[in-house]
């Protein structure tokens, strides 16, 4: 944990992670008890936003076998039903895939770390292959459905940057 005064924040605490760094900003006047206050505070309060954000489908294979029948009834009417759905080694092109023959998904560990809302997108992609193979205009109104989509596809975009992986696309 890093605390970083400033002599310009008056009244404001700011915590953010860098990395495995919780990074706590405190106004330069407030005294060791107000920063001790003020430190556990943000701790508790970042640990709850990232315990919001945590999927259970993080879990194991079995919960996100779980969580595709709920995105399933959610956004597809509930007709989009994989045989198996598991955690793979990161792929080098896709962050995840779908093989409609077997109706077996595969998401890349990658996602793992992930908000919830995105792999949740990722998860109605492929069971949306289910249904329709192809990148089509049926295909993604289906997508669609899941109100996230485009918010989802911009992080994904971000994050492929900032990898520098060039992954733009769930699956190609």
């Amino acid at each position: 944990m890093e605390v970083r005064r400033s002599a310009r924040r008056r009244r404001t605490v700011t915590a953010y992670r860098d990395g495995d760094t919780l990074v706590v900003l405190i106004p330069a006047t407030m005294t060791k008890a107000e920063e001790r206050h003020w430190v556990a505070e943000m701790q508790r309060k970042l640990q709850r936003t990232e315990n919001r954000r945590a999927s259970p489908a993080r879990a194991s294979d079995e919960a996100l076998l779980l969580r595709c029948a709920e995105l399933s009834r959610r956004y597809l009417d509930g007709t989009a039903q994989p045989a198996s759905v598991r955690w793979v080694p990161p792929m080098r092109t896709r962050w995840a895939s779908c093989t409609p023959a077997d109706r077996s998904i595969r998401v890349s560990e990658r996602l793992r770390h992930v908000p919830s809302w995105v792999l949740d997108y990722v998860l109605v992609h492929e069971l949306a292959h289910l249904r329709i193979a192809e990148h089509n205009t049926r295909f993604w109104n289906l997508v669609r459905r899941y109100p996230k989509t485009e918010r989802a596809i911009g992080f994904l975009e971000g994050l492929s940057a900032a990898e520098g992986t060039g992954l733009a696309n769930v699956d190609g």
